[in-house]
């Protein structure tokens, strides 16, 4: 298993994290474990992957298509630019039954949002989102939502490499174009209603409640669901798109054709840096407004990385309260005081590996696309201003910060524990907590989750890897 320590059992979106470490060491070993995930001793007939052991049915962020690129991608580095198609095809047939599996079963009006239960996020909402609602009505979910984005768009980039090779894949590619544009749609009008996920008032992306009486209102709490949509971002590069002229056809036929779809959630017709083409939930107005937010270290910048839920509701927690039901939210830094999920309330404020670690690639890909002059402030209210590059390195330089030692000789991930500082036995032996607390960067959690902390080694490397 990725994570002997605690029992031992696996989760299915962090034994996808772990093998993306994994392939730094012994690549061939982590592809055939991506595979076995995706064997028929794992995978229902159906598609669905199984969350835990505890609970197979409950759902798992799906990123195991991105999985299946990193390992792909790190494959082809270590053999001078080969890449394994035959494990590529391979996993991306099964993929192709579990993204079905999700359309069908996580978005059962065909609305083209998404309702997938908690999402590995424990609790970081007002109620148990894998439980039915005490209020009753739906949950339209951002990050659910989102997540599917983003698999639709890993789908879309592996079609496109095996397209290469064979043009059989460009209509696939095409099928996961479509089904991205639809999604961009459904989140700015949701089943027509024309009601979106992102907020104007706020500028920020939440999940909205769908009460039985056509009610409808947005949970204006800023936590980690608001920054997903900044992972579902893909940057074509130009000769890519010049090998596939079925697909490029047909991209910009949906530019003639249906603007309407097209304009929300690409830059096709507006080449970037390189003449590269960009496809995102979030372009230039909202990536800007969310990151405003991102770093704020009022809200989610912390000295260790970007916390799970805004520190502002510390002072302000969320308030929620329909037909009787109450639920108050509040930021806390490191162990949840909550009781709901037998006390594993745990996102509501660390700092946790995987998250970060897909927000720094996606921040790479926006800087791919704009370039150097695209420029945000960080932190915010410093007058700092950086290019989106130079955040990613920032945020990677602080999710480091955790296991260095400080000018005191002291390594955050073991604040409060004098004997792991300083004992030679101790010291230089590095624990890989599950999350680690969102003011100071002390190790919390299961102690040894060496699956998705171990991200901090591709981190390492990617920092300072030479740049092209």
């Amino acid at each position: 298993m990725p994570d002997k320590w605690e029992y031992p059992w696996f989760a299915a979106w962090d034994w996808a994290f772990h093998l993306v470490t994994l392939a730094l060491i012994d690549c061939r070993f982590a592809k055939d474990q991506m595979v076995l995930l995706c064997q028929a001793w794992y995978m229902h007939p159906n598609g669905q992957l199984p969350a835990y052991e505890w609970n197979f049915s409950d759902v798992n962020p799906p990123v195991h298509a991105w999985a299946a690129l990193r390992l792909y991608d790190i494959d082809k580095r270590q053999n001078g630019g080969k890449g394994d198609r035959a494990f590529l095809e391979r996993v991306f047939v099964k993929l192709l039954l579990n993204f079905t599996w999700w359309v069908n079963r996580k978005d059962p009006r065909g609305r083209n949002v998404f309702q997938g239960g908690f999402l590995g996020l424990d609790n970081i909402g007002c109620f148990d989102r894998s439980a039915p609602l005490p209020v009753g009505g739906t949950l339209t979910q951002s990050d659910g939502t989102s997540w599917m984005a983003m698999f639709c768009l890993n789908m879309l980039r592996i079609a496109l490499e095996l397209a290469q090779d064979d043009e059989a894949f460009e209509d696939i590619a095409i099928k996961f174009f479509e089904h991205f544009l639809l999604i961009g749609g459904a989140m700015t009008n949701i089943g027509g209603t024309g009601l979106g996920l992102w907020d104007d008032e706020d500028n920020f992306y939440y999940d909205w409640l769908m009460l039985p009486k056509q009610e409808r209102m947005p949970l204006r709490l800023r936590s980690m669901v608001g920054l997903i949509p900044l992972f579902a971002v893909e940057v074509l590069e130009e000769d890519l798109l010049s090998r596939l002229p079925t697909f490029t056809h047909h991209m910009e036929w949906y530019l003639q054709h249906r603007p309407d779809l097209a304009r929300l959630v690409s830059r096709l017709d507006q080449p970037g840096v390189s003449k590269r083409r960009l496809i995102s939930i979030a372009r230039a107005f909202r990536m800007k407004r969310v990151l405003e937010r991102m770093l704020d270290e009022a809200e989610f910048l912390s000295n260790y990385g970007v916390r799970a839920l805004s520190r502002a509701h510390l002072a302000q927690p969320y308030v929620f309260e329909v037909d009787g039901f109450r639920s108050v939210e509040k930021y806390l830094p490191g162990e949840s005081d909550s009781g709901m999920f037998g006390g594993n309330s745990n996102w509501r404020g660390p700092i946790w590996m995987p998250v970060n670690y897909l927000i720094i690639e996606s921040l790479r890909k926006f800087h791919c696309f704009y370039g150097d002059g695209f420029r945000v402030e960080c932190p915010r209210g410093s007058g700092n201003m950086l290019s989106l590059g130079e955040i990613a390195d920032d945020l990677c330089n602080r999710l480091t910060r955790i296991f260095r030692r400080g000018q005191d000789g002291r390594r955050p991930v073991f604040n409060g524990y004098d004997q792991l500082q300083a004992d030679q036995h101790f010291k230089d032996y590095i624990w890989f907590h599950e999350y680690f607390h969102g003011d100071n960067g002390r190790g919390v959690g299961a102690s040894h989750q060496t699956g998705w902390t171990g991200l901090i080694a591709n981190l390492i490397g990617e920092l300072y890897a030479p740049r092209r």
